[in-house]
């Protein structure tokens, strides 16, 4: 009996400090996070710009291990994303949760400015929305005292105000409590009182390589704020992190976990050929140790790496997902996104498959909502296919699978009608000013399986019309649709789609499934 007791102990502690994890903990275009606890369980929003439905949604049991449950804003009424481009859209949110009611604040800089929603059920919808006056970006919210505070940067310096959060009616005059260390682009400010101190948390340097995450603290939530000797806490800027694969280190959000720990969430990108990025800035994880009265300080000397050998909470990943998608269920999954607001007659999902009704919008256009919709590239090296059949299409009329950036960044693999009633597959890019059909090959009408694998240096592209020989077309350079050559906030999104020449066309496409790994 001692003994099974002694093991069991034994096993007891050896779970409660289990050793590493793998950064990043939500890989892919999921930038800007923000997290809140309740209890055991950690809720996560991240940025999603020109993307619908937007805010997706995260919930974890041990701060590693990340599931989306949803996205905040799903109805147009909330979010309006006409003429949004990478640059544009929702910006940075902030998640919090006080008596029982969960609040989420962002900025649609296209449209209304900051705004809240709330809700009190995370797997139902969000309300609608209520306007914040105060302006700036990256707003966040802090409940003390039956009240609520707010802090956004307009005027490129931190500024605060107490608001009703139900109705967005601010409360009281803004004020200017801190301008940060100097750095440019002063913004993602949160609030956190701790041993009597409020300390206010923000970014600097813009979200690029010079960017970093700095500190400053009161005794009063209205300043005047002290900065840290020591700042910036958390950064990738110096010497000691030039050859690391992380880069663009900032925009960090800190979360007390329950059994007292403290951690911190960021923002970052892990750079491929030649420093140029392309999964978008993704979500790490670093532990921080905050002694009483003290300045916190992040993984001992203020850098992150790929393998975090650390002690961590009690992991608890959920269960694997299989990598096909095949379209049998109800709806789409979170993760699946429309470029805007979409037309939701344009999709159904019919015996078994995903029917994408063909609509006169391209993937050029940068104003309107093309019949697309995808998941984001989440992995350097991947392989993603799918399974196709074009019909009722019109001359020209075509569907396929887009390796996106934004509308003047994408690499296409398509089926295309042509007029002598014969369909082809074409490889198409997509550069800025210049078009350019790389591959033509005639094929047979039918099931067409489109596939694109990638890795560090390129893209390539392959398709079967029997489902298992695959035949490759060509391979196109990954820098050429990177961040650093298209611009913009985002990151790769993997996309079926289709698109008519005009009104008239009744075409539509079937995909049998979709699979990524």
């Amino acid at each position: 009996m001692t003994l099974l007791l002694g093991l069991a102990l034994s096993l007891s502690c050896f779970s409660q400090n289990q050793q590493g994890y793998q950064n990043p903990v939500i890989p892919g275009f999921y930038p800007d996070p923000s997290v809140c606890s309740v209890g055991d369980d950690y809720y996560l929003v991240a940025s999603s710009f020109q993307y619908f439905p937007g805010v997706p949604l995260f919930h974890s049991k041990d701060l590693i291990h990340w599931e989306q449950i949803g996205n905040c804003l799903t109805r147009p009424s909330q979010v309006s994303l006409q003429g949004a481009s990478i640059w544009g859209g929702i910006y940075a949110p902030t998640i919090r949760y006080n008596d029982g009611t969960y609040y989420m604040i962002t900025t649609n800089v296209t449209d209304k400015g900051n705004f809240i929603v709330h809700t009190t059920d995370l797997y139902g919808e969000w309300s609608e929305p209520v306007s914040v006056k105060q302006g700036g970006i990256d707003p966040s919210l802090y409940f003390e005292g039956g009240k609520c505070y707010l802090v956004s940067n307009p005027d490129n310096c931190i500024q605060l105000c107490e608001i009703n959060p139900m109705t967005g009616e601010q409360l009281t005059e803004s004020k200017r409590i801190w301008n940060g260390t100097g750095g440019r682009y002063p913004e993602a400010p949160h609030i956190y009182k701790k041993d009597n101190w409020y300390y206010l948390l923000i970014a600097e340097g813009g979200t690029e390589y010079g960017h970093k995450v700095t500190i400053a603290r009161s005794r009063h939530i209205d300043g005047p704020y002290e900065s840290n000797p020591a700042n910036p806490i958390l950064t990738h800027i110096n010497m000691n992190a030039q050859g690391n694969p992380i880069q663009g280190v900032g925009h960090a959000e800190f979360v007390q976990a329950s059994d007292g720990s403290w951690w911190v969430l960021c923002l970052a990108f892990r750079p491929q050929t030649g420093y140029h990025h392309l999964l978008g800035r993704e979500t790490f994880l670093a532990p921080m140790r905050w002694d009483k009265n003290a300045w916190p300080v992040v993984n001992g000397d203020g850098t992150i790496a790929l393998q975090m050998d650390v002690p961590t909470l009690p992991q608890q990943p959920f269960a694997k997902k299989s990598p096909r998608t095949d379209f049998k269920g109800e709806k789409l999954g979170p993760e699946w996104v429309h470029i805007r607001n979409n037309h939701p007659e344009n999709y159904t999902l019919v015996s078994g498959k995903l029917r994408l009704k063909a609509a006169p919008v391209s993937l050029n256009d940068d104003k309107a909502s093309p019949t697309f919709v995808g998941r984001r590239q989440q992995h350097t090296d991947f392989t993603a296919t799918t399974s196709m059949q074009l019909q009722k299409a019109s001359p020209a009329d075509e569907a396929g699978l887009t390796v996106y950036m934004c509308e003047s960044s994408h690499y296409d693999l398509y089926v295309k009608q042509l007029a002598d009633g014969k369909q082809a597959v074409v490889l198409r890019y997509r550069l800025g000013e210049l078009t350019h059909t790389q591959k033509e090959v005639i094929v047979p009408q039918g099931k067409i399986q489109l596939r694109v694998k990638g890795n560090n240096e390129f893209y390539s592209f392959e398709y079967a019309t029997d489902g298992k020989n695959f035949r490759k077309l060509d391979k196109m350079n990954t820098r050429y649709v990177s961040t650093e050559t298209a611009g913009g906030f985002t990151g790769i999104i993997l996309g079926l789609y289709a698109v008519a020449t005009s009104d008239s066309s009744k075409a539509h496409a079937d995909f049998e499934y979709f699979e990524y790994e």
